[in-house]
C-alpha cells in the first residue's frame, strides 16, 4: 500500500505518505501559500519515503468542510495527480481529521465507543461542526454529519444534549460563547498530518475510494465573506 494524502482545508498544509507500516508527514503554513508550496513539499516527502509519484496506488484528500480556496486547491491537485497516475482518490472528511487527532491525544481509548463533537471556526461567527464516535471494532462512525451552525443554534443543540467530548479550535475562538463546561476538550490539533495519514490508510483498506472525476469538495456555504453593511452592523 502506497498512499499520498493532502489536506489544505485549514491554515495548515498537511501531507502524509503511507508506505507499508510507515506514515511520513509534512506540515507547514497553508492558506494562500499552499498552492505554491504544495507540490515541492509533496515531492520532497515522496523522496524521503523512497517513492516516486508513479508508484502511488491512490491519492487521498481532505474534502472539507473548510476554507473555500483551500478546498479547491486540495481537490484540483488530488484530481490532477489521480488522472495523471490513473489511480483513484480517497476522500477524507476534514473534520474527522480533528476527531482522529483528539482520539490520539486521549490515548486511543478502546473499552467502548468513544463519542466526540468537532467544532471548527468557519469565520463570520459560524462553526463547522459534526459528531463522531469511534467504535473499537467498526472504527469511526458519523453520528451527526458535518454542518454549518451559527452560535445560538449549536449552543441550543449542546444544551439539549451535552457533548461528552469536543475537539477543534472553536473552543478557543468562541471561548465563553458555547456550553462546553462539562465536556472533555481538545482545542488544538497536535499532529494533523499524522491523523490524515491514518484516516487515509483506514479508508483505503475499507475500499472508500472513488474515480478522480467523482472526487468533489464538501462545501457547506456559498458565502465566503460579510458585506460592508453586515460588518458595520456587527461593529
Amino acid at each position: 500500500m502506497r498512499l499520498l494524502a493532502l489536506d489544505t482545508a485549514t491554515d495548515t498544509l498537511a501531507m502524509a505518505v503511507v508506505h507499508a507500516d510507515r506514515i511520513l508527514t509534512h506540515e507547514s503554513a497553508g492558506g494562500a501559500q499552499a498552492s505554491t508550496t504544495l507540490m515541492p513539499a509533496l515531492l520532497d516527502l515522496l523522496a524521503q519515503a523512497g517513492l516516486t509519484l508513479s508508484s502511488i496506488h491512490a491519492v487521498a484528500m481532505g474534502r472539507g468542510p473548510g476554507a473555500f480556496t483551500g478546498l479547491r486547491t486540495a481537490v484540483s491537485v488530488a484530481q490532477g495527480l489521480a488522472f495523471g497516475l490513473a489511480c483513484p482518490v480517497v476522500p477524507v472528511d476534514s473534520l474527522l481529521i480533528v476527531a482522529e487527532d483528539a482520539f490520539e491525544q486521549a490515548g486511543r481509548p478502546v473499552a467502548h465507543a468513544w463519542p466526540v463533537w468537532v467544532a471548527v471556526d468557519a469565520r463570520m461567527n459560524e462553526v463547522y461542526a459534526a459528531e463522531y464516535a469511534h467504535d473499537p471494532v467498526a472504527g469511526w462512525q458519523v453520528r451527526t454529519p458535518p454542518g454549518l451552525y451559527d452560535l445560538p443554534t449549536l449552543s441550543a443543540r449542546w444544551l439539549a444534549q451535552p457533548p461528552q467530548a469536543i475537539a477543534g479550535n472553536a473552543l478557543s475562538v468562541f471561548a465563553g460563547q458555547l456550553p462546553v463546561a462539562t465536556a472533555a476538550q481538545w482545542p488544538q490539533v497536535q499532529a494533523r498530518a499524522a491523523a490524515l495519514g491514518r484516516l487515509a490508510q483506514q479508508a483505503w483498506l475499507a475500499g472508500a475510494h472513488v474515480p478522480a472525476d467523482d472526487a468533489l469538495p464538501l462545501y457547506l456555504r456559498d458565502k465566503v465573506a460579510l458585506t460592508i453593511a453586515e460588518r458595520e452592523g456587527r461593529a
